[in-house]
Parts: C-alpha cells; structure tokens; sequence
C-alpha cells in the first residue's frame, strides 16, 4: 500500500537505491515490494530513453504508462516503488493526490550526484556498452543534450515544504540511506486523510448504471469500427468534440482488451463519476482509453 517515489537526475542512483529499499523491506521485514520501472517502460513501449526524452508525446505515454501502473498496484498490501526520473512536480502532486485517495502513506526518496560526476560515469557506460554483449537500448548512455536538460533545465527539485515531496530523503551515492525512518515514515505513521477532492462520491441512481453501460458501449463501438476500417491516425469522435484517440493508439485495440478496459473503467466510474453528467463520462472514458491502452 505505500509508495515510494523515486527522483532524481540522470546516472545519480535511483535504480540502486530502489532495490537497496527493496531488499530491506523484504529482507528485514518480510514486506511484498514491487518496483515500477521507468526504463521498463520505455523499453515495454519500443523506445529508447533518449529519443524519448526529446519526444513530448513519448514522454507523455511514458508518464501515463507509470500512472496507471502505479494505480493498479496501489491499492494491493505491499510497497510500490516508483524507478524513474519524476522530475516533474505536476506529476509528482498528482501521484501524491491517487496515494492519498486510496489512504496511502508515501514518502520521496530523491538521489543526488555532482553533475560533472555524474556525467563521467555517463560516458563510462559507453565504454561498458562496446566491451559487452549487452543489448539493452536503456543501459546505452544519455546524450549530451538529453543530459543537460534533465539535469539543468527541466529538473523541478522537491521540496520538504511541499506535502506531495513531503517526507523526503535526500541522499548521495557515497550516503548510507536511512532505511530505518523510512519504514516508519510507512508504517508506523497514519496516511493523510482524504479530502473533498479525492473522496469517492455514493452512487446516487440506477438510471445513471443504465447510461454509463450506454456511453462506454457506444464509445468502443465507434473505435472498434475505426479499427475495421484501417484507420491509422487520430479517431475522433462526432459526439465529444474536441477528444481524440490519440494518434497510433488504434493499433493497440483488440476487442477483448477494449472490453476489459470498459470494465475497469465502470468499476472507476461507479465509485467516482455518480454525480456526472453522461456527456463528461464519454469524455472521461476516452481520456482513460489514452492513458490505458498501451499497457
């Protein structure tokens, strides 16, 4: 149930930290843990880190992948740690606003290194990669330019003032982690309770069940038939102006995955969306299709 979230520039140690903080948990205390890898992702989704980190819609499938990775696992009795470089604040809040809806604790774990430091042991993975066997596009080194944008231009540093950072371990690679507070920090300490915002509604009536089936069907209906027809771009829908399955999603679709995925959005819809018009649903239900299909 708790999450850690890693974060961190490139080459500073977040993967050797998530399975240091694996290893004790399950080790010391005999906790299930499950690591949710950004470089999985990438790999998972047919990218490389670097041509990913100068694409936005990449890097934005990436983020969404992770999302709803973590969404899935969060609600289960074990701990998630989230491997990646997440350093966008935004997205940090918005992973702080899912574990507290589902009464989570969570704590942030980020890694520092010196830049120049951290950019030799760059270069070393070059020199690692062409002695080796190795295959793996994501153990290949970062640019120079993905590089220094991650590190000096795009990086948002958390802060222990911010609650969604909030607690925050800040450690070097020569630094003995604090393994210890962290478990307390987890679960030894309640979550912070859930607000208005993250709250799930009552389901309020059964003529609303009737529509959520009616929207969610017609929706897959319309895809399903956009994928009989070859259709390779953009699928736009005529009763929702303005939303889109997303450029190249279509190829993703079968109808037994469509079907799954229109189930686990009623469960979703049923115990958050009750109070909402059918025309929003149909929305909702499209923009989870983007977050979810490439999974």
């Amino acid at each position: 149930m708790p999450l850690i979230i890693i974060c961190g520039t490139p080459v500073s140690g977040k993967t050797t930290r998530a399975y240091e903080i694996k290893n004790f948990f399950e080790k010391t205390h005999g906790k299930q843990v499950e690591i949710v890898s950004e470089d999985e992702a990438i790999r998972k989704l047919g990218y490389d880190k670097n041509t990913m980190y100068l694409d936005f819609q990449k890097e934005k499938r990436v983020r969404g992948y992770l999302k709803s990775e973590v969404l899935r696992l969060i609600g289960k009795d074990n701990v998630i740690i989230l491997d990646g470089s997440n350093y966008i604040k935004g997205y940090r809040y918005e992973l702080y606003c899912a574990s507290k809806a589902s009464k989570s604790t969570q704590c942030t774990i980020y890694t520092i290194c010196n830049h120049d430091e951290a950019w030799e042991n760059n270069q070393s993975r070059l020199n690692n990669k062409e002695s080796s066997l190795e295959t793996d596009v994501n153990k290949m080194p970062y640019t120079e330019e993905v590089f220094n944008a991650l590190t000096r231009l795009r990086f948002e540093e958390p802060n222990s003032a911010n609650r969604w950072d909030s607690p925050l371990f800040t450690v070097q690679p020569s630094d003995i982690l604090d393994l210890n507070s962290i478990y307390k920090v987890l679960f030894e300490k309640k979550p912070p309770p859930p607000n208005m915002s993250t709250q799930n509604p009552p389901l309020t009536s059964t003529n609303f069940l009737y529509e959520l089936d009616k929207v969610t069907q017609a929706v897959s209906k319309h895809i399903l038939e956009a994928k009989q027809l070859n259709i390779s771009g953009e699928v736009k829908f005529p009763d929702y102006p303005g939303c889109v399955l997303e450029s190249g999603f279509i190829e993703f679709v079968t109808p037994q995955k469509l079907l799954k995925l229109r189930r686990q959005f009623l469960t979703y819809a049923k115990m958050n969306h009750s109070n909402e018009d059918t025309n929003k649903i149909g929305r909702y239900f499209i923009q989870y299709l983007n977050k979810t299909l490439m999974e």
